[in-house]
């Protein structure tokens, strides 16, 4: 297999690690490059579910090098606890197998009081975050002020660095009635995980290189999707990185000139979690979907907005992430319906848009414009061959590639590995 990456098309959440887990197979390295523990991947192998949050999914591999890369923002006790509840599953995680870049910048333990407090003081025009820390991560990271995981080294350094920004912070921490930070508490905790976690750093940018000097096939793992994107997302409703191809390449270190493919990610329908416009949501298919029990955030357990498949979307995403080809999960949620709806355009004051607004207020105020579908009205989950999937489900599948103009791959009908048919 070639250097690949791996893209959501949609708000995240389209399945991502399982196709990654599906590609793996043909990969050597599995490299993470954006995010941080607000991203949760699910994949269930033999019957069991992993839940991955920073760790990359090619650690269910057992002779596949993982990559952390520069990119990623870390939390270093919640990639311990993630560690420790996967070692627990009977997965092996060592220094040889899980390599992180020293570059990595740090989510600190400010950072989700900072997120908690902002979400608190926007009120309704909150973004929905998950707390976790990320976007305050982020922001210190280009105000040029944050920790890296390098500065985890010099334990003398980085107490004076603690000591002069625990202060700071607690300063507004209790003008806020917010609970203060303990710093000896708060250091012991950091050098804990410290050594911990020193056999892993490393310069990834180098770990990568020398895989592709060697020809081995390396997998771009995306975070989030393409709506989340700090530039091309649905601003300011989207995270703090760059979770488009082009992210890949900046958080790894990797060339863009050795890239090979680029696989997007969609449901066959659409979902998103927290705040933000969503112009197919639909309260019917998202109480169907919510009482199958699907559609559950991996990281925070929230209830997702469902709604119909949005190809203005999909379209879109491909067009800026340069869609090789599509992978297509979820199919199978869409089995027991007569019709199928799936929005081609936006109608925005009287005029057809064939790519999302610029912003939040017009996405609010656009319509969708829907072609109808039949439907299959069969229990796909148990087909193991793309060939035996119903005609109308192929037909499906067909518009959906004609629309994004990239042809479908893989599809997905059901959670499980086996689950994911290959097209031809």
């Amino acid at each position: 297999m070639a250097n690949v990456i791996v893209t959501g098309a949609q708000w995240g959440d389209e399945g991502k690690g399982k196709i990654v887990d599906v590609l793996t197979e043909h990969a050597d390295m599995v490299v993470r490059a954006a995010g941080g523990n607000n991203a949760g991947h699910t994949v269930i192998q033999g019957g069991t579910k992993y839940v991955l949050h920073l760790i990359p999914s090619g650690i269910l591999w057992g002779n596949k090098q993982c990559v952390i890369g520069n990119g990623v923002v870390m939390d270093p006790i919640a990639l311990l606890a993630e560690i420790d509840k996967l070692r627990g599953q009977g997965l092996t995680i060592t220094e040889q197998n899980l390599k992180i870049s020293d570059r990595a910048h740090l989510v600190m333990p400010w950072h989700p009081k900072l997120d908690q407090r902002r979400e608190k003081l926007l009120g309704s025009k909150a973004i929905g975050t998950t707390g976790r820390g990320i976007g305050p991560a982020y922001a210190e990271k280009v105000e040029r002020r944050g920790f890296r995981f390098i500065d985890l080294e010099d334990p003398a350094a980085l107490a004076e660095k603690l000591a002069e920004r625990v202060e700071e912070y607690n300063v507004l921490f209790e003008a806020a009635g917010i609970e203060k930070l303990d710093l000896n508490q708060v250091g012991d905790a950091l050098m804990a995980a410290a050594v911990r976690l020193a056999p892993h750093r490393t310069n990834t940018t180098v770990v990568v290189h020398d895989a592709i000097k060697a020809g081995q096939s390396l997998l771009f793992e995306g975070a989030q999707g393409t709506y989340l994107d700090i530039d091309h997302g649905t601003y300011p409703f989207v995270t703090s990185s760059n979770t488009t191809a082009g992210g890949a390449i900046t958080g790894s270190g990797a060339p863009l000139r050795k890239i090979d493919r680029v696989v997007g990610v969609a449901k066959a329908y659409t979902t998103r979690v927290g705040a933000g416009p969503f112009v197919t949501r639909n309260d019917a298919m998202e109480d169907r979907l919510h009482n199958m029990g699907r559609e559950f955030g991996a990281t925070t357990g929230r209830p997702r907005g469902c709604g119909w498949l949005d190809m203005v979307l999909v379209r879109y995403a491909a067009m800026i992430n340069g869609f090789d080809d599509l992978a297509v999960t979820n199919l199978d949620g869409l089995d027991d319906l007569d019709e199928i709806q799936v929005c081609t355009c936006y109608a925005l004051d009287g005029e057809k848009l064939h790519v999302p607004p610029p912003t939040v207020e017009q996405l609010e105020r656009c319509v969708p414009v829907y072609e109808t579908l039949p439907g299959w009205k069969k229990d796909i989950s148990g087909i193991r061959k793309y060939k035996d999937l119903p005609t109308n489900a192929r037909a499906y599948l067909d518009r959906m590639a004609e629309l994004a103009e990239a042809p479908v791959s893989l599809v997905g009908v059901g959670p499980d590995r086996e689950q994911t048919l290959e097209v031809g």
